[in-house]
């Protein structure tokens, strides 16, 4: 489990141990020493919540840019189990780094490229070495994790290279993957309840509805267990390969697999956001938020031809009432 400090990856982490595997929580913050001052979590408590759910979690410090270390770390494996049946990429390390509202000719290049580092390099490296011993079994997955199955745009250009590149990768490896027992596929959460988000909103996961009142949206939000469970369904799934190269969703695959958030819902994100779009469009008379959420809405459409007139109604609705802005004029 390829970054799992926190978030999706220890959902992920999590959920793998509730089906009795042995999770390798690697990362960059430990109880050694932690490289977010701001956030508390670490790989050890994710391995120890690991044990707690019924699998056997290990804790190994790894920074996924470096290469040397990822091929210790999969030595370890080999040395230790001589397989791999699963492996997921969830390394990200970018929320600090995304430069939300500058524009593509107004960002900083060097903290893109450390985002593109932290987000992809690290997949690619991992994957490298991973492979060649998930090859040698009788099959395997691989998951690469990222934000939204859609072909559109993501509101900021490093981060959108970023959770398009772990598609294209799903992609490329299932290419490549073809002629042996091992598929590759991407896998997007919804709307997360991270430790970050909950902390946003000054909840715990015990109290989350409180903060319905400040976001309606948030009443269709989601564990980091859910995304684990429906990866843990596919990895046990013999008709997996069929999956090969695709971008998934956790909603579609937890209708498919009927599995459920820990209070029991099967939360679809996508049917929300459409629904909320459309009652926006028939009100037409919108507020801040309402306009906010169709300028992002509309770009992550483009290209899907299911949404076109919605995409096409999105974008006479923000003509009326949000014009675009001055692209000379300089962001704030």
């Amino acid at each position: 489990m390829a970054g799992a400090t926190r978030g999706a990856g220890r959902g992920i982490a999590r959920a793998l141990g509730e089906a009795g595997a042995t999770v390798y929580c690697t990362g960059r913050s430990s109880r050694a020493g932690a490289v977010d001052p701001r956030r508390p979590e670490t790989i050890e408590e994710t391995a120890e919540l690991v044990d707690a759910a019924g699998g056997r979690g290990v804790a190994v410090r790894v920074d996924h840019t470096d290469e040397a270390a990822v091929e210790r770390l999969l030595a370890r494996v080999r040395a230790d189990h001589g397989r791999l049946d699963v492996l997921v990429n969830d390394i990200w390390g970018g929320d600090a780094l995304t430069e939300w509202g500058k524009r593509c000719w107004e960002v900083d290049v060097a903290t893109g490229f450390t985002m593109m580092e932290r987000a992809i390099h690290t997949h690619v490296i991992t994957s490298r070495h991973g492979l060649p011993l998930m090859l040698e079994g009788e099959g395997g997955l691989v998951v690469e994790v990222t934000d939204g199955a859609f072909a559109g745009y993501r509101g900021q250009v490093f981060y959108d290279l970023c959770k398009a590149s772990a598609i294209r990768l799903a992609y490329a490896m299932s290419v490549e993957l073809a002629d042996t027992p091992v598929t590759a596929v991407a896998v997007t959460p919804g709307f997360l309840r991270s430790e970050a988000v909950l902390d946003h909103f000054g909840v715990a996961e015990e109290s989350w509805r409180d903060a319905i009142a400040r976001d309606p949206h948030f009443a269709h939000s989601e564990t980091p267990w859910l995304v684990g469970r429906v990866i843990a369904a596919l990895a046990a799934d013999p008709d997996v390969k069929s999956r090969s190269g695709q971008a998934l969703t956790c909603w579609d695959l937890a209708r498919h697999y009927d599995v459920r958030d820990v209070d029991g819902a099967q939360p679809h994100w996508d049917e929300h956001l459409d629904a909320a779009v459309e009652e926006i469009l028939a009100a037409d008379a919108p507020g801040a938020d309402d306009v906010m959420l169709l300028q992002v809405r509309g770009p992550q459409i483009d290209f899907d031809a299911s949404r076109a007139d919605q995409r096409a109604r999105i974008a006479a609705f923000l003509a009326r009432h949000a014009p675009p802005p001055d692209p000379s004029a300089p962001s704030t």
